[in-house]
């Protein structure tokens, strides 16, 4: 029993999060952030220091004084980041770190800290024509709900995942699955997600999306309508009629505005879809992952039959081509005016090849979404609305891991950032389920002492490179050769 007590003491807790693990000598927290060594609780990863003065996005991080070359820190090539720099938790402590620099001759303060986000998720923008599944549908991860697919936009697909509903409002599971997807989506890694009733897709920030085992190459160059208004010229004069296929906008050059702008005669072609302007065609097929964002294997079922009194005749020659150029027919009308396979002129590739090259690279994008709250802006300042004033007047410039956040207007501090613009694993996490993600408030040095600011915490870069943070020093602070 007395051992048993003599290893319950060895034990000390850890105050970086609502958690409050208690962690062995050796051991690391259930974060995976936070270590007892030598009876301290440290930060495991080092702290995070932008060098503006290399390349873009160069990282250095801080080591002890012994190893730091000593150059000159007073200008403002260096920024330090949320990045292992710890946390305000519990609410009423400053942040880890208060910066104090000089840019250009003026005096600014960096509040810098790694922030709990309870209320927080990712918006996900994937480059596809490829129908993922319904609006409003489950999207899962590890066969949990952890958000929705959203309105569609020009090229895209957009996904919800996460917020606080899925973190702590549903099963135990669910805040989980939801809190390791976003883990793993904000630190650039590949994460399967399954949509219900639709499609399996493989999301990475930076990478094309994989379709149900399909890697994507090109996001469409515009709808069909688009699309004709962008080549009419380029096929005038090498084909009679031209269709590009679209879930979306079906485009019909011979009646498109285009067309006639450019002479186009009519050529009796019948579309099944309803009839927006001339030219344009919406719904002539159902969602799906064949031409054009459609359910369609085969073209020519969106044609009706070809009417001889608007222009059809034998020998018509008809162009049928996908958004990206991915897809295309080439047909030739029989005497019946039934459209019938013939090998492409090779006058017409090089315009096929057009719609392909104007494509851009089908790519993901990983916006992290999140709210600054209570604790973080009282890490801040004594008085939080001050902050949040300051935020949406401009004074103060908000950044996560050096990135710039997108400030939402409205009410608190609800911030948006490409997360490929944040160093390299920026994110960690809590089991409360809740991200952690580093955040800097930056200002000048008047208008932070005015929001009532911790102005006494301020430290400059060089005593910050020299001495380390609240959690640790000498481990937070490694040397080139261990930095992995």
């Amino acid at each position: 029993m007395a051992e048993r007590r003599r290893a319950r003491e060895e034990k000390i807790r850890c105050d970086a999060c609502p958690v409050m693990c208690y962690v062995a000598e050796g051991r690391i927290g259930a974060c995976d952030r936070y270590a007892n060594v030598g009876g301290r609780i440290v930060r495991c990863d080092p702290l995070t220091v932008l060098d503006r003065s290399l390349e873009a996005g160069g990282e250095v991080k801080p080591f002890l004084k012994a190893d730091w070359d000593g150059r000159d820190v007073s200008g403002d090539d260096l920024f330090v980041t949320g990045v292992g720099s710890g946390t305000t938790y519990p609410d009423y402590k400053p942040a880890p770190f208060i910066v104090s620099r000089e840019v250009e001759g003026a005096d600014f303060v960096t509040v810098v800290t790694e922030a709990i986000f309870s209320y927080c998720g990712v918006k996900v923008k994937i480059d596809t024509d490829r129908h993922l599944g319904p609006e409003t549908a489950w999207v899962r991860s590890g066969g949990e709900i952890i958000g929705h697919m959203t309105t569609g936009e020009y090229g895209s697909q957009m996904m919800s995942l996460g917020g606080v509903d899925h973190l702590t409002g549903g099963s135990k599971a669910e805040g989980r699955a939801t809190c390791d997807a976003l883990l793993r989506l904000c630190n650039g890694e590949a994460v399967e997600l399954v949509v219900d009733g639709g499609a399996t897709v493989v999301v990475q920030a930076g990478q094309p999306p994989i379709v149900d085992g399909r890697r994507e190459e090109r996001m469409r160059v515009g709808c069909g309508s688009a699309t004709i208004g962008m080549f009419a010229s380029q096929w005038r004069g090498l084909v009679d009629e031209v269709v590009v296929v679209d879930d979306h906008i079906t485009g019909v050059v011979s009646e498109h505005q285009a067309g006639k702008v450019l002479g186009w005669p009519d050529t009796g072609i019948r579309i099944k879809g309803r009839r927006s302007t001339p030219g344009r065609y919406f719904q002539v097929a159902e969602p799906g992952l064949g031409w054009g964002g459609t359910d369609i294997e085969d073209p020519l079922t969106i044609l009706g039959l070809w009417r001889p009194e608007k222009g059809a005749r034998p020998g018509l020659t008809l162009l049928m081509v996908s958004t990206t150029g991915e897809q295309w027919a080439y047909y030739v009308l029989d005497e019946h005016l039934v459209p019938r396979p013939a090998p492409l002129p090779e006058a017409l590739r090089p315009t096929v090849d057009l719609i392909a090259e104007n494509c851009e690279p089908a790519l993901c994008t990983v916006m992290f979404m999140g709210g600054a709250g209570g604790s973080l802006r009282s890490g801040v300042t004594k008085n939080p609305v001050r902050l949040t004033r300051s935020v949406h007047a401009g004074r103060t410039r908000v950044s996560c891991g050096g990135a710039p956040a997108y400030v939402w207007p409205g009410g608190g501090i609800t911030i948006m950032v490409d997360v490929t613009r944040m160093p390299d694993n920026s994110f960690g996490y809590v089991p409360t389920p809740a991200l952690v993600a580093p955040l800097e408030f930056t200002l000048p040095r008047e208008d932070y002492a005015a929001l009532g600011g911790h102005v006494e915490k301020a430290r400059d870069v060089r005593d910050i490179l020299e001495r380390g943070g609240e959690y640790g020093a000498q481990v937070r602070a490694v040397g080139p050769a261990e930095d992995g």
